[in-house]
């Protein structure tokens, strides 16, 4: 039981914070090294994980990069609940009454009325978008901001989401949320990945530095 659930806090954090080294995986769960390996090891022969090569600041052997690593769309389906079929045919079923578009913009606007009431509206914006990320977290996203290029935007990085199944099945779910991002935060937002179109994570850009018209 206590090696199951540290494979998954392995390949939660990997989803959540990836592109990620084994070092970092080890200081931020309190794990071996050798017990972080044995476990990226099984789950990259289960097809849950893949290396990503990336620069950065870890250094190992004759200057080359420390590997780091990604959920694969296995690995993200993996987190998801049993139920997601049936919301799939339900998707299914909705497109082709022409329900679809209404449903999922009730959804949309239901998790916008939580992200906006978490957000706020006073605080500088880079705060207003950890707590927009703090708030995807406490809906089953797994998030995390980084820095953008020159300082001037943040990158919101949802490394797994609930209803994956369902955006991949529905993209206008990911428009959606995105619309949905940018009325809380007042600002225009750039989607530039999403998981439910095959990348590792779903990054969405937002500027910090100067507000811009909000998305329609």
């Amino acid at each position: 039981m206590g090696a199951d659930t540290t494979r998954d806090r392995v390949l939660g954090l990997i989803a959540s914070a990836g592109p990620i080294t084994a070092t970092t995986l080890a200081d931020e769960l309190g794990v071996t090294p050798a017990g972080v390996r044995r476990h990226l090891g099984a789950l990259g022969d289960d097809g849950l994980i893949t290396e990503h090569e990336q620069p950065g600041t870890h250094v190992r052997g004759r200057g080359r990069p420390a590997k780091s690593y990604v959920a694969t769309t296995d690995g993200q389906r993996s987190l998801t609940t049993a139920y997601n079929s049936v919301a799939v045919d339900a998707v299914a079923f909705m497109r082709e009454h022409g329900q679809l578009d209404e449903f999922v913009e009730a959804k949309a606007a239901e998790l916008e009325n939580v992200l906006r009431d978490a957000v706020g509206d006073e605080s500088p914006m880079g705060e207003r978008v950890e707590a927009l990320s703090k708030a995807l977290a406490e809906q089953g996203y797994a998030t995390s901001v980084r820095p953008g290029p020159g300082g001037y935007t943040v990158q919101l990085c949802q490394g797994h989401c609930p209803v994956q199944s369902i955006a991949e099945e529905a993209p206008e779910w990911c428009e959606a949320e995105t619309r949905a991002f940018s009325r809380v935060l007042d600002v225009h937002v750039q989607r530039l990945s999403t998981l439910a179109g095959g990348a590792h994570v779903c990054t969405t850009t937002i500027p910090v530095t100067a507000v811009t018209a909000k998305e329609g």
